[in-house]
């Protein structure tokens, strides 16, 4: 009920954003116009932007034939959680990283990278997945995936305020310039309203699940570290989906710490080892990469698994 209500109030938030919108490219009559618009995109954001998403990211969805090991580790971590089986897909970037999507954990998706398969241990993707599956189990998905469809469509209209604002639209000029750039960040701000706090939750959940929270701080360090010099190009391409990511995708990740939508990576981390009674941050293993095999640098090669034997 309460996962509900954050959603509604959330659409709610962005709603009000999409009228103020219309309201200075038409008056009155474009606030109308711009509501009736956002009452299609929640409703279609309610029922595809996960597959919006996952298109957008270019995934890959995988049968229990193309990853096997892969997909009995999921199976397994989502009895744990007492969650159905997710869909797994695979995203053909080499840049460590993950996200969950869906309206349910009925209608599910688990989507790892590339990258995360081919260079973390068995115990650092485990704990990457069950951090997911906590996403899942805290209905988290839906308000994540909602918020990411709905943000990039308030973006694209601040865009489109620079082009409208000199001619009939309310604010000139001016005021274009101010929608373009105010109506983005104020997106921005509400998905950091929600991510923060939920990403320090499913660390948690994820830990207890996968009863590795070591082996899931490992994860944290090494994704960090590879983000900020890895470029993720379909999250770059569509960045109001960064928060969906277990850390954030965008290559820009410093230049972008105001308006950052996860918490420190090094907060999560220190969470994470007081779980194990330890304050010391986790040390990273040297031969991850050398122990999980390669499966291409942008798609998954026949009958090749992506997944490591490590």
């Amino acid at each position: 009920m309460a996962g509900n209500v954050k959603v509604f109030m959330l659409m709610a938030a962005l709603t009000a954003l999409v009228m103020a919108l219309g309201w200075m490219l038409g008056g009155q009559g474009g606030a109308l116009i711009a509501l009736l618009i956002a009452g299609g995109m929640n409703f279609f954001s309610y029922w595809n932007s996960d597959k919006m998403v996952l298109r957008q990211q270019g995934a890959i969805e995988l049968s229990p034939q193309q990853g096997p090991e892969l997909y009995q580790m999921t199976a397994d971590l989502a009895r744990r959680a007492d969650l159905p089986m997710p869909k797994l897909y695979l995203l053909p970037t080499e840049q460590p990283n993950a996200f969950a999507t869906g309206r349910n954990p009925q209608n599910a998706a688990v989507a790892v990278t590339q990258g995360l398969v081919n260079t973390l241990s068995r115990d650092e993707i485990a704990g990457v997945i069950a951090h997911e599956l906590a996403h899942i189990k805290h209905r988290d998905t839906l308000t994540m995936t909602v918020t990411a469809t709905m943000a990039g469509a308030i973006a694209m209209m601040g865009n489109m305020m620079l082009f409208a604002g000199g001619r009939e639209g309310r604010g000139g000029a001016l005021g274009g310039i101010i929608a373009m750039i105010v109506a983005p960040m104020a997106a921005m701000m509400v998905q950091m309203a929600i991510s923060r706090a939920r990403e320090y939750e499913a660390d948690a959940t994820g830990a207890a699940i996968c009863g590795q929270p070591r082996a899931l701080a490992s994860a944290l360090q090494r994704i960090a570290t590879a983000a900020g010099r890895t470029v993720n190009l379909p999250a770059e391409k569509n960045p109001a989906a960064a928060s969906m990511f277990i850390i954030n995708p965008l290559h820009a990740l410093r230049a972008d710490k105001m308006f950052s939508t996860h918490p420190p990576t090094e907060e999560r981390i220190a969470r994470l080892m007081a779980m194990e009674g330890t304050g010391r941050a986790p040390v990273q293993p040297t031969t991850a990469a050398s122990r999980i095999p390669k499966t291409g640098r942008n798609r998954p090669s026949g009958p090749r698994t992506p997944w490591g034997r490590g």
